[in-house]
């Protein structure tokens, strides 16, 4: 189902998360999707702040998170909101200990539990 929009040479994302409305549409399109989230791993730096946040943007996913190991041990989750007129992300909140978002929907995750 991914596929459908995303070219076959490119990995999946860590964490998709899709309109409850459409979990059933086949084939999955990028409209389908609220959220995508990718966790930083050494070896995966450049494609996971650089590469796949520009795939994101182009192919008009709404929300990016990106989650780093802090050297603290807790998580750290950057979050971003696309602007559909430029079809670039902006900077949203910065979580650790807590995240607490509203959107792309109502969440609360104890980071230090990961």
């Amino acid at each position: 189902m991914w596929s459908v929009w995303r070219p076959a040479h490119e990995s999946a994302p860590d964490v998709v998360v899709y309109r409850a409305d459409t979990i059933d549409v086949t084939p999955t399109r990028p409209e389908h999707v609220l959220l995508v989230a990718e966790v930083v791993s050494p070896g995966s730096e450049t494609t996971d702040r650089i590469v796949k946040v520009d795939q994101y943007a182009k192919a008009g996913i709404g929300f990016y998170w990106r989650i780093e190991q802090a050297a603290a041990g807790v998580p750290l989750v950057y979050t971003y909101v696309l602007d559909p007129a430029t079809k670039y992300y902006r900077d949203g909140d910065v979580f650790t200990g807590v995240l607490k978002a509203a959107a792309p929907f109502p969440v609360e995750i104890d980071l230090g539990q990961l």
